[in-house]
């Protein structure tokens, strides 16, 4: 799936680039780069123009800053052809985090069939929100900054998003969405501000990317299938999780993951996959843990099927989530706390078909140890710690 989606990918992003005849300028329709005029209107009209087009257009963005005050929508309910945005400046949120931290989505993409984007930062100047929250005080919740809804072949590469309220990226019952080179960043302790969250969508591919937040720096919801996920720098953060999963009785449920070649640096978890201890119709199927690389991370390898914080809200205190069917090979380095292996499944839905191959994590310069409940299936190679399977 990865080859042959990557290699569609690319040629639509070559078809996109080069078939781009018409370019809408928001500067040249009234968009003025100087970080303080609401430059809202402006984007809107160069989207517009280009989704009417009967040519390939794009929409750009010069050098510059733009302000975006409030949350705003990028239809492509009537598009003619394949949606182009280039960015060479930064899209800037209000300093009054109030104008847009009510909205659900800063920046919306909703029901484009074909789009392409490329570089540019988006800055949601999150800052005040967060101090908000951390006061105690009552605050908003807060926007996410870009949401990709319904839509189906979209390529986003190159672009860097900072100082999201909440998440950086939503990708949400989205077909073959391809996001390459992304860079994410916000402080350690920023609430919430998950990198990537992809849920309800398949065939999405998130390559060559780097990701230091306050919360996951990818995290899979549920109805989330064929997805591939490669050469990820993922630090500070939670690290690359499946879940939280099994909070509706009645859920979709996630399968065929691979997580390769990724790099965690500092963060609270490496790959994990967490879900409720509630009833629910969910379940995790055929996942790949491949080449993962630890640096000093609290939990390496965790499964964390009793989920539930402050214990509320977890009549049975039991996860209906069925793991099955995920593989950990060739992970290694360093872990923060002495247990660099947790397998921690449901009483009532034991994890099978768990396969451990290659496994060297340390502690302190010395074997780690690892921890299971609940959890069937074999372990190959080097292990160390020592399987508990």
């Amino acid at each position: 799936m990865g080859y042959i989606f990557a290699t569609l990918c690319l040629a639509f992003f070559k078809h996109s680039a080069s078939a781009a005849v018409s370019s809408y300028n928001v500067q040249e329709l009234g968009a003025k780069a100087d970080g303080t005029t609401d430059s809202t209107k402006f984007f809107l009209s160069a989207w517009s123009l280009a989704c009417a087009s009967n040519v390939s257009a794009q929409v750009y963005v010069p050098s510059g800053k733009y302000l975006i005050s409030n949350a705003v929508v990028f239809s492509g309910r009537n598009c003619k052809r394949t949606m182009v945005m280039r960015i060479d400046g930064t899209i800037i949120a209000p300093a009054d985090y109030n104008l847009i931290a009510n909205d659900e989505i800063w920046i919306k993409f909703d029901n484009v069939n074909g789009l392409y984007i490329s570089g540019g930062t988006v800055d949601a100047q999150a800052a005040p929100l967060w101090a908000c929250k951390a006061s105690g005080n009552s605050c908003p919740t807060g926007a996410t900054s870009l949401g990709f809804y319904s839509s189906r072949n979209i390529v986003v590469s190159g672009i860097a998003s900072i100082n999201s309220q909440m998440f950086h990226m939503i990708v949400y019952k989205c077909n073959n969405t391809k996001l390459q080179g992304i860079k994410i960043s916000a402080p350690v302790d920023s609430p919430n501000t998950d990198g990537i969250h992809v849920q309800l969508s398949t065939g999405v591919s998130i390559l060559s990317s780097q990701i230091g937040t306050g919360d996951d720096c990818v995290s899979i919801g549920p109805g989330t299938t064929d997805t591939w996920i490669e050469s990820v720098s993922c630090g500070p953060g939670h690290g690359i999780s499946i879940g939280s999963l099994g909070w509706n009785l009645q859920e979709p449920g996630v399968q065929n993951l691979t997580v390769k070649t990724v790099t965690f640096r500092n963060t609270e978890n490496g790959v994990r996959i967490k879900t409720w201890a509630r009833s629910s119709t969910g379940f995790v199927n055929n996942v790949l843990f491949q080449h993962i690389s630890m640096g000093n991370v609290k939990n390496p390898i965790l499964i964390d099927q009793d989920y539930c914080p402050n214990q509320e809200n977890c009549p049975d205190k039991v996860s209906g989530v069925k793991i099955s069917n995920v593989i950990y090979q060739d992970i290694h380095g360093t872990s923060a706390t002495p247990v660099a292996l947790r397998l921690q499944c449901s009483k009532s839905f034991p994890c099978s078909g768990i396969r451990l191959q290659d496994v060297e994590l340390t502690y302190n310069n010395q074997s780690a140890t690892s921890s299971c409940a609940n959890a069937a299936g074999e372990a190959s190679g080097v292990m160390k710690p020592s399987s508990c399977l």
